[in-house]
């Protein structure tokens, strides 16, 4: 079986080769990408990275949907689960944005910061007791995330404004000996984090899915709402660019630890979808679902296959179903939306059901989302038994009441028959007797 590096596009590597030894970073090879690549636009001018703007801009907002986007050919033609490699943390730089990102930005030679970052983490690489992916995310400048944060996973904490004269220090106390920044203070991370790759200068498909999948994301938050509690930004290049749209959730599961989602193949009307099902549920949206972080690629596929089990259908029924249905999926998701906007119940449509209980704002703006759904499954459980026990008790009830079998009805019937003859017999008697006395 190919592994996902094997599944990836070829010509856009992004991944280290495998090697003989332990690798615990995820991430390109420093010399793979300006360095090595002939055809990289970016220039040796002071203006750096800048100079393939154009280009940029150009791949991410003009590219054919029917060539690139969620219409081209391949577009859920391959199978998801398995496609994540194993890692257990993952780094995000936040810095600058998409339009300005060089194919190879953690290879660039005037992007000081992602550049030393990069190479730092790989030298200490193998000093690292867990396996680190590090991918670039948008950054702003003044506003509630700024240039140089460094947002860290499963760990839920980010640091300030990182600068290439602290890369070294940031990677020994952080990375390696999982500690703290000194000069920093690590800030707590609440809520969720979606991350979408929107790397149009590394492949087309990512630069053209990406924008409306964030798009829509902001959409259905400000709908309902939920601005604070969650936040969607675009990402580099993370692996699998034929499965663009590809998003990344972290956030808490039911059990109160923080875990690493991976989506492929999702298009804009599946969002409402993920935030009702994945955020607001915390149960996984399955045919969208590629892995997750601390699981092996088998893991990731047995641990589908289990969740599919209870359906009595095997994974690859159901995945081929599912992949054949896309716009099918697509219509019961606008139903299910509509549904959640009014926080109200509606009608199964096919196969799948949308019905809810609560509204999406409700669940996502419980303290905690998981242990919501928790409880929601407690009382669903609580509320069976009850059901259970009740049409237990109303059985036993109308066996004690039952109306009396048909030799229970015989005897009575006779005993009252014999009974209604004494009867008749004294009166006749009684008549008898006093016939006599008259004459």
């Amino acid at each position: 079986m190919a592994s996902a590096r094997d599944r990836d596009d070829s010509l856009l590597p992004f991944t280290t080769p495998p090697s003989t030894s332990s690798s615990p970073i995820v991430i390109s090879d420093p010399l793979d990408g300006f360095l090595s690549d002939p055809n990289s636009h970016i220039g040796t001018s002071a203006s750096g990275s800048f100079q393939n703007e154009g280009l940029l801009a150009d791949t991410s907002a003009s590219g054919s949907d029917a060539e690139f986007g969620f219409s081209r050919g391949e577009f859920r033609t391959s199978q998801l689960a398995g496609t994540v490699e194993f890692y257990q943390r993952h780094v995000f730089l936040c810095y600058k944005n998409p339009q300005v990102w060089p194919p190879r930005i953690e290879a660039a030679e005037f992007d000081r910061l992602p550049r030393l970052l990069h190479a730092a983490v790989m030298a200490r690489r193998v000093d690292m007791r867990k396996e680190t992916r590090l991918t670039i995310c948008e950054g702003h400048d003044g506003t509630e995330t700024s240039n140089g944060d460094v947002l860290i996973f499963p760990d839920m904490i980010r640091y300030r404004r990182l600068t290439h004269f602290d890369v070294d220090t940031f990677v020994e106390e952080v990375l390696v000996k999982d500690g703290e920044w000194l000069p920093g203070t690590p800030e707590t991370l609440r809520g969720s984090y979606i991350f979408v790759c929107s790397h149009g200068s590394r492949d087309r498909r990512c630069g053209v899915c990406g924008p409306p999948l964030i798009n829509r994301f902001r959409e259905e938050i400000d709908l309902h709402g939920l601005q604070g509690k969650m936040s969607v930004r675009p990402c580099s290049h993370i692996g699998g660019h034929k499965y663009a749209g590809n998003v990344i959730i972290f956030g808490s599961n039911i059990n109160k630890e923080v875990t690493g989602h991976w989506y492929g193949y999702v298009a804009p009307e599946d969002v409402p979808q993920l935030l009702e099902q994945h955020i607001g549920r915390g149960e996984i949206v399955d045919w969208l679902w590629r892995g997750q972080m601390g699981l092996s690629e088998e893991q990731q596929k047995k641990s589908q296959e289990l969740r599919l089990q209870p359906n009595g259908e095997s994974n690859v029924e159901k995945r081929s179903t599912e992949l054949t249905q896309t716009k099918e999926r697509g219509m019961n998701t606008g139903t299910c939306r509509s549904q959640v906007e009014i926080g109200g119940c509606c009608q199964e449509n096919g196969s799948s059901s949308c019905c809810q209980n609560t509204s999406l704002t409700d669940r996502i703006s419980s303290p905690d989302l998981n242990m919501m759904a928790t409880q929601e499954t407690s009382e669903k459980k609580k509320s069976s038994s009850k059901l259970l026990s009740r049409r237990s008790k109303a059985a036993s009830a109308r066996k004690f009441c039952a109306m009396p079998t048909w030799s229970e009805s015989w005897e009575r019937e006779d005993t009252y028959a014999a009974l209604a003859i004494v009867c008749a017999a004294v009166s006749v008697g009684v008549a008898y007797s006093c016939y006599k006395q008259l004459r």
